[in-house]
């Protein structure tokens, strides 16, 4: 396992990301889950012992049990917690009123203290937004979290599935009132849906914020379970629960591909696509999950799998975005600035 620092801040954490959205099987996404009590205390203990020092869940993953059984399972197998980086989020809908959901500071405040009793733990090393909220101003959710920073609930904050502007604006807000800055964004990003190369990667590495990936095989379609005339469709989660959404011509072009490259090296699609992010620079931590032992020990093999430059080339041709405005005029405009070595 190797480790990476996370954005511009100290904390080491493992390139693999140890996600519990399996555990429970509750509310809106429990065809994801399922993973009960005594499966969960086995995955995070083959996972920690891998070298994964980072567990990743969320407030609304069934409905708080997620949470709940992560923080039995940390117990149950006797880890340290101060071995452990452990992130959730905030926003998600936790009951009926209409005050349960969004970022204002009272519910950020209500759902911090439910966290952490969840999660059977005094302090939440990584405290996510899960999403914007358009109607709460983004001072009142930074200046929520700069406080339970200062109180030593929370150690670092972090946004997921927001736009570039919106990541932006918070950054600046944070800066200009000496505020805590968002240390990582979780975003969805695979070798078949490379949306986020055209705004959000750029301003990472501007910015120095670490990068959290979830859902890396594209829901199960890049895990080699798929093909391209649905013949097989051996119990992925994508049978009852097609998302996130993807184009499947690019990624069956791509799974194409990959099946050649993995049986010539004794892998699999998986291991490949998992590795495939590994390789990308702004990169910081892939979050895999798993239901069974068989398949957390192949995700976690894909630290173990690598490209030549021919690989990595006919790869990036495939899987590269169509070009847009203004990135294409972008491009060409700086050719007359190349002798600049920051370009």
């Amino acid at each position: 396992m190797k480790y990476t620092i996370l954005g511009n801040t100290g904390l080491i954490v493992s390139e693999l990301c140890f996600g519990t959205m399996t555990f429970g099987a509750k509310g809106r996404f429990k065809e994801i889950g399922g993973v009960d009590q005594n499966a969960a205390n086995d995955l995070l203990k083959q996972a920690v012992d891998a070298g994964v020092n980072f567990v990743d869940t969320a407030n609304v993953y069934s409905e708080g049990l997620s949470e709940e059984i992560t923080g039995k399972a940390i117990k149950n197998i006797g880890i340290s917690r101060k071995s452990l980086i452990i992130a959730t989020k905030v926003r998600g809908t936790m009951g009926e009123g209409p005050n349960q959901k969004g970022l204002t500071r009272k519910h950020i405040i209500d759902q911090v203290d439910a966290s952490l009793k969840r999660l059977n733990t005094d302090y939440i090393d990584l405290y996510q937004i899960h999403s914007n909220d358009p109607i709460t101003p983004i001072g009142e959710t930074l200046r929520a979290l700069d406080d339970l920073v200062r109180s030593g609930k929370v150690r670092y904050i972090g946004a997921s599935n927001v736009a570039a502007w919106q990541l932006m604006k918070a950054l600046d807000y944070s800066h200009y009132h000496n505020l805590e800055r968002f240390a990582s964004l979780q975003a969805y990003y695979t070798i078949a849906g490379r949306d986020l190369e055209r705004e959000i990667i750029p301003l990472l590495k501007d910015q120095n914020v670490g990068l959290m990936v979830w859902s890396p095989l594209a829901g199960g379609l890049l895990s080699g379970k798929y093909d391209r005339d649905d013949k097989k469709t051996s119990g992925g989660r994508r049978d009852n629960f097609n998302f996130p959404p993807v184009n499947r011509d690019r990624a069956f072009d791509i799974v194409d591909a990959l099946r050649p490259m993995a049986e010539s090296k004794g892998v699999s699609v998986a291991q490949l696509s998992l590795s495939w992010l590994l390789h990308q620079k702004a990169v910081s931590s892939v979050i895999i999950g798993a239901k069974n032992k068989e398949q957390l020990s192949e995700n976690l093999k894909a630290t173990e799998v690598s490209f030549n430059t021919e690989e990595m080339n006919k790869l990036d041709d495939l899987s590269q975005l169509p070009k847009e405005y203004p990135g294409w005029m972008l491009e060409f405009t700086k050719e007359d600035r190349k002798v600049d070595s920051r370009f």
